[in-house]
Order: structure tokens, then C-alpha cells, then sequence
């Protein structure tokens, strides 16, 4: 079991350190069949997703995918998300055995399907950036991050894609937002005395971090059309995955 453990989070990490997702939203329903409990899964996954991603930050910033350095663009978008985020993913953590997990799964499939198919379909066409258009769905994906543990990527890497930022730039800022994310809703659950399970987060940090400069070199010779035709593509399949979910159970 821990070496599929293993596997799977390199691979998690090697799809969301390259696209901008995948991690927990892969990773979850894994870790769930192989027999962990959804709240051993998700605090597990938002500590080890803290420090991949930490670790993404300062790849991804070294090799030129994007620029954290302070005052920044992608700095100062990158803070926003996660100042947005922290709130989303405080309420999400507080309300989420009171919401009906069917109904929030749908939504999380629809949502994300969605956004995939308006990636591909405006792959083609001038986009300018929005601050609005980002914001709100920040918002959204901290929660179903907080709720799921996975489902923030998708959202956030999609939707500054669509508000008119290159892919390559959006994967360091989606990384360093959900940082913060996962930073929060960790300490969220521990305030509310969830059981951590220490072995299964030290597995996932020590299988998930080599991933990290594998994706980032991926991300750095990869043209930025053909990044953003691939992140939509995942992005169509991880919602089509989800709302499959609703209907095994």
C-alpha cells in the first residue's frame, strides 16, 4: 500500500507542479480506495501540498516560469488569490459536514467540466486580463479545497487562463495561492482537533517533493499554447471524473 502511496503522489505532484492541478484532486479519491478516511486524507494532503508547493514557488521561480519577486505581477496576483482563498477555505473547513457531499460534488464537476471546455474552445482568441474574473473563483476553489481537499487547481489555473495570463506564469502563481490555502486550512483543522496522520503525510511529502523540478522543466520547454490546450484538456477530464463520482458512490 505504500509503495502505490508512493506512486501515486509522485505522479499527483508531477501533473500539479506541471499544470497548475492535480494534486489532491487525484491524489483524494486514491488515498480514500486504498482504504484511508476522508478526514485522514485531507489534512494529510493540504500539509503535504503546503510544502510541494512551497518547493514549486522557488523552482518554478529559478528557472523563469514566473517572476515572485516582490512587486511583481504575478507576486501581487499570486497574494490576492491567496488572501481570497484563506477566507474561502476557513468557511469551507467550518460548514463541511452540514453540506450535502452529492450536491457539492456536482456542482465541483459541472463547474470545473465547464471551465475545461471554455479553455480549449477560446484557445485561439485575445484574452485581457480581469482581476474580477479571478477573484470570485479563488474564492470558489478554496472551498472545495477545504471541503475536498482537491478541486482549487482546476479552477484557479483556469480561470487566469481565461482572464488572459500565460500558462506558464499561472502555474507558479496558482502554487504559491494554494500555499497559503493549504497553510490555512491545515491550522483550520488542527484548531478543530482533527488527528493528523503523521506517516501518511511524511509518505506523501517524501514521494510528492522529487516531482517538483521534474514538472517545473516540463513547464519550462513546454510552449505556452500547447500548456494551455494540455491544461484544459485535464481540467475537462478531472470534471468529468467528478461528476462520474456521483454516480458510483
Amino acid at each position: 500500500m505504500n509503495i502505490l502511496t508512493a506512486i501515486v503522489a509522485f505522479i499527483s505532484e508531477y501533473l500539479d507542479s506541471g499544470l497548475g492541478m492535480g494534486y489532491g484532486t487525484a491524489l483524494a479519491p486514491v488515498l480514500i480506495l486504498i482504504g484511508y478516511s476522508p478526514l485522514t486524507v485531507i489534512p494529510a494532503i493540504l500539509l503535504s501540498q503546503l510544502v510541494t508547493d512551497i518547493a514549486a514557488c522557488f523552482t518554478h521561480h529559478r528557472l523563469g516560469n514566473v517572476d515572485l519577486k516582490i512587486n511583481s505581477f504575478d507576486f501581487k496576483a499570486a497574494l490576492l488569490l491567496g488572501a481570497v482563498s484563506s477566507i474561502g477555505v476557513t468557511i469551507a473547513v467550518i460548514v463541511a459536514l452540514k453540506i450535502p457531499r452529492w450536491m457539492l460534488t456536482f456542482y465541483i464537476g459541472l463547474l470545473v467540466l465547464a471551465m475545461g471546455i471554455l479553455i480549449i474552445v477560446t484557445q485561439k482568441k485575445p484574452v485581457r486580463f480581469s482581476w474580477n474574473k479571478i477573484i470570485g473563483l479563488s474564492f470558489l476553489a478554496s472551498f472545495n479545497k477545504g471541503i475536498s481537499a482537491g478541486g482549487y487547481g482546476p479552477l484557479v489555473m483556469g480561470g487566469q487562463i481565461l482572464s488572459g495570463i500565460n500558462p506558464k506564469n499561472a502555474v507558479g502563481i496558482t502554487a504559491f495561492a494554494e500555499a497559503i490555502t493549504c497553510f490555512i486550512g491545515f491550522i483550520i483543522y488542527l484548531i478543530m482537533g482533527r488527528s493528523i496522520d503523521w506517516k501518511l503525510t511524511s509518505l506523501l511529502i517524501i514521494s510528492a517533493v522529487p516531482a517538483v523540478p521534474v514538472a517545473a522543466l516540463t513547464v519550462k520547454y513546454l510552449p505556452a499554447d500547447k500548456l494551455r490546450f494540455y491544461a484544459g484538456i485535464l481540467i475537462i477530464i478531472l470534471g468529468v471524473c467528478t461528476l462520474l463520482k456521483i454516480g458510483s458512490g
